[in-house]
């Protein structure tokens, strides 16, 4: 493979995050790349194709840019002489011209090569009421527990210990080690580490400093003075709870059904993991790679999302004018290695961007049925079939699809969400798709009545008579991939419901 091939592949099956990363550490190692800042007056000049001399001398023609604009439909996919990049390329070569202009006198640097892939960007002022500072202001579960120690610990040794054991908390606010271990090391009694273990247990929020499930479960009891025989019971014997064990529960809390049934909705109601709370992360928002939406005329509009692509041009005109004063051959052998290289960055860019969009809109050709009508009719549908139908390879196809999302009027999916398994039907016609099925699967259990809990068999014969041939294990498999209990386990549930 020749450098140029390899680093497009590299891109290709890059994420927008990690190729914005990428894109971030190239700019900061290579002089020729920067920044397209948009619609400065200098790049408006430029665009204008006027040279900006106050002599007055000719005009400099304007910027050749490659725009997201050109990629922004299927109407304007590129041709085959401007093929997307695939591995199977016959000459192992991506582009036919990647030659440094020479930087003679005679060179006009003026033009500027560049990838322009983001527009709408918003305009926000940094005022202080900002998201970040607001975030900044609130209190982290350490500050929290600190304030407290403060307070309720007045000797010092005691208020070093409990400093200490705050710092070996786990995110959900459960001691994760060991009370001998914190003795050896602040050479203290393990009697009173434990002494102060069992004081931070009565701190804010309730369940704080538990070392088991059973034990932060216990402590909000205690605190809410519900911790009786019958509950210390069924804290014993929470596996029971979780298989829904409700005979067994009675015996050994030794209640009826009425008590049972409180006790569990008070067990609900308590916080398995109380430092959660005071979590700062974030949810990172899905920024999708492709957007799609009606078009007036019929069928689909797709487009890249020029939001989650960089925006970076080669500087030609630096290149020439630092190449004329240049006297050493390293330098300009160097010169002439990072201006190749960002030649290659902005044009495996362009094939990027290319691909990428030629493969979602084979996709949604392929799929057109499941966005105007739901997952029920999601085609089978294999990386070959996508492949085989635009020319390319299969290992392209699947380095496309992965972490590349596409937002539609039915949501942000992944693009490997729309290749699954083939399912056979019954009379040989169109077979069905796994996700299909699946989805077929839950919407019959959903919509079961609590008298009449549908089995894993009565679920074959129902999808039989739709017409798919599927096996009982097969169903099974699909339950249990959806987190679905068993036909036991629901009927248990339900009959507790009721």
């Amino acid at each position: 493979m020749t450098p140029q091939l390899q680093q497009a592949i590299k891109l290709l099956q890059l994420s927008n995050l990690e190729l914005a990363d990428y894109v971030e550490r190239e700019l900061e190692q290579n002089p020729l790349l920067e920044r397209d800042e948009g619609d400065s007056p200098e790049r408006l000049i430029e665009g204008l194709g006027i040279d900006g001399d106050p002599d007055g001398d000719a005009a400099r023609p304007a910027v050749d840019r490659m725009d997201t604009a050109t990629l922004s439909n299927t109407d304007t996919l590129p041709s085959s002489g401007e093929s997307p990049l695939d591995s199977n390329s016959d000459d192992g070569n991506l582009w036919s011209s990647n030659e440094a202009p020479a930087g003679g006198e005679d060179y006009d640097g003026g033009e500027s090569l560049s990838w322009k892939t983001s527009g709408g960007r918003g305009d926000f002022d940094d005022d202080e009421s900002g998201f970040d500072r607001t975030l900044s202001s609130e209190k982290s579960l350490r500050e929290h527990l600190t304030e407290q120690i403060g307070i309720d610990f007045t000797d010092r040794a005691d208020h070093l210990i409990a400093t200490y054991m705050v710092g070996l908390l786990d995110e959900c606010g459960w001691f994760t080690a060991e009370c001998s271990s914190v003795a050896e090391t602040l050479l203290c009694p393990v009697e009173r580490v434990e002494s102060v273990l069992a004081r931070l247990q009565r701190l804010d929020p309730p369940g704080i400093f538990a070392r088991s499930l059973k034990e932060c479960l216990a402590i909000q009891l205690r605190e809410l003075d519900r911790l009786d025989p019958a509950m210390q019971a069924m804290l014993d014997n929470l596996h029971l709870l979780g298989m829904r064990d409700l005979a067994g529960l009675r015996k050994i809390c030794g209640v009826d059904n009425e008590d049972l049934a409180d006790m569990m909705a008070e067990i609900k109601c308590l916080n398995p993991k109380p430092g959660e709370a005071f979590s700062r992360n974030i949810s990172q928002t899905l920024v999708p790679d492709i957007v799609m939406r009606p078009s007036v005329e019929g069928g689909w509009h797709i487009e890249l999302n020029s939001d989650s692509l960089p925006r970076v041009l080669v500087n030609r005109r630096y290149y020439a004018e630092i190449t004329r004063v240049a006297r050493r051959r390293e330098d300009k052998d160097y010169l002439t290695e990072q201006f190749q290289s960002a030649n290659w960055l902005v044009k495996s860019l362009h094939q990027r961007a290319t691909t990428i969009l030629k493969v979602a809109t084979e996709l949604v050709r392929q799929q057109d049925a499941f966005f105007r009508f739901g997952v029920e009719h999601l085609r089978p549908l294999v990386l070959r079939d996508i492949a085989d139908a635009i020319g390319m390879h299969e290992s392209t196809v699947s380095r496309v699809t992965t972490n590349k999302y596409i937002s539609g009027p039915r949501g942000v999916f992944e693009l490997k969400y729309f290749f699954s398994a083939a399912i056979s039907a019954m009379d040989g016609a169109a077979s069905h798709s796994a996700e299909a099925v699946r989805f077929r699967i839950k919407t019959l259990i959903d919509g079961e009545p609590a008298g009449d809990v549908l089995s894993d068999d009565k679920i074959v014969d129902i999808l039989q008579g739709d017409g798919i041939d599927i096996a009982r294990r097969t169903v099974a498999k699909y339950r249990e991939s959806m987190r679905i209990p068993s036909s036991v386990q629901r009927r248990r549930e339900k009959a507790f419901q009721l």
